[in-house]
């Protein structure tokens, strides 16, 4: 049994009585030996602040209470003209205490360390909330003689790409998020330039995503009666409204943002073919680039990689940054916008490149017959469609578009 359920025991046991009772009673009340009935005594008078006192007259003195240290500021009264244990005020309850000791100085450890991620990752978010909770966990370490302020000196967390997420506004999001409530903001899309009088957005939150090294909130858009992902940086204003939100179908709604790559969902159109050098796939063949990747071994050492995609900004992005290291095989058209890009890059350099078109892959090749299904899909070059919105969770969209 836990030491939380003890308490809770012991509690019940205090508040029903009006006279003391022995520690010989609450053995038998609460089926445990004497050493755990005083362990359980000892945690709620320390732990919990709850007002024990003890009388002598009616058992012999209590075995001396090894040195606590009070946790949560309880006094703990004794009188000697009474018999047995019982409560000199009101008892408290352990369901609204802060589980202290009952956790490990490693668990603790393990808070202040997330905590301090979070404090690395996003400078200033959900600070003010999470101070409190902070200065508790760390006053119960120091009360063990450990230094909580070496955590912060023993974490470093680099997030390159990380754009700054205003504290302020994270917490209203996570409030009409958590409490249900629509949201009205005004939005600041990078895509394009917003008029000066555009009217704001009226939004149904349904859940915030960490997608990149950045925050998003996906929510329901009631002017564009659409689904949304929304850059938290670039929300201007935002504010809690009375309005229920809208609940949108989980199953469905999660499938429209997370089944293609990247930040860019929607349902996937297109399946990536990409292959990784023998260096390189040391790295990649440990990655997790999507849910539903599939991942294999080629017999020279190279790894292939497969997983679905919708817009291919984010992966042409991606697949850019290893160079030579990596080759697109499919789709052709995939393979074409990648050599587009890095034909593009050498004339920023002044480069000169003779090669016209992007080398081709033999469609009888049986490893992307094995990694696509289908031979015939390789040279296919209908790129995945810029839509612009998706549709209500009801309908099945072609795409989800970030704002």
């Amino acid at each position: 049994m836990d030491r939380l359920h003890r308490i809770t025991q012991l509690k019940r046991i205090f508040t029903a009585r009006r006279t003391p009772i022995t520690l010989r009673q609450l053995m038998e009340r609460m089926e445990c030996s004497e050493s755990t009935a005083r362990r359980a005594l000892h945690s709620y008078r320390d732990d919990f602040g709850a007002p024990l006192a003890f009388d002598r007259r009616r058992e012999r003195p209590p075995q001396p209470l090894r040195p606590h240290r009070d946790d949560f500021g309880a006094p703990l009264a004794f009188d000697r003209s009474r018999g047995g244990w019982y409560l000199s005020g009101p008892a408290p309850d352990p369901a609204d205490e802060v589980p202290g000791l009952w956790l490990t100085t490693t668990e603790l450890h393990a808070l202040l360390a997330a905590r301090e991620l979070l404090r690395q990752l996003q400078p200033g978010l959900l600070a003010a909330q999470t101070a409190p909770i902070a200065a508790r966990i760390e006053a119960l370490l120091a009360q063990r003689g450990i230094t909580p302020a070496d955590i912060a000196r023993r974490i470093s967390l680099q997030a390159p790409g990380t754009r700054p997420c205003p504290g302020e506004t994270f917490a209203i999001l996570a409030q009409a998020l958590f409490e249900r409530r629509r949201l009205r903001i005004r939005y600041d899309p990078r895509s394009r330039t917003a008029e000066p009088n555009e009217p704001a957005r009226v939004i149904s939150p349904h859940r915030l995503t960490w997608q990149r090294s950045n925050w998003y909130l996906d929510a329901w858009c009631h002017r564009a009666g659409d689904l949304r992902r929304f850059a938290i940086e670039r929300i201007q204003r935002a504010a809690v409204l009375t309005e229920p939100a809208l609940e949108l179908n989980a199953q469905h709604t999660g499938a429209r943002l997370d089944g293609a790559y990247g930040s860019f969902t929607g349902a996937p159109t297109q399946t990536a073919v990409l292959r990784f050098s023998p260096h390189r796939a040391r790295w990649v063949a440990e990655e997790q680039w999507h849910p539903d990747q599939r991942g294999s071994w080629l017999p020279d050492g190279r790894w292939q990689l497969t997983l679905p995609y919708a817009n291919p900004e984010e992966l042409l992005m991606e697949i850019l940054k290893y160079g030579a290291d990596c080759e697109v095989a499919a789709p052709a058209a995939l393979r074409e916008a990648v050599v587009g890009r890095l034909r593009g890059a050498l004339g920023a350099y002044g480069e000169h490149v003779v090669a016209t078109g992007a080398p081709s892959v033999q469609a009888c090749d049986p490893l992307l017959e094995a990694a696509t299904g289908h031979a015939h899909d390789l040279h296919q070059s209908a790129a995945a469609p810029e839509a612009d919105s998706c549709a209500s969770p009801n309908r099945a969209p072609p795409s989800c578009t970030q704002s």
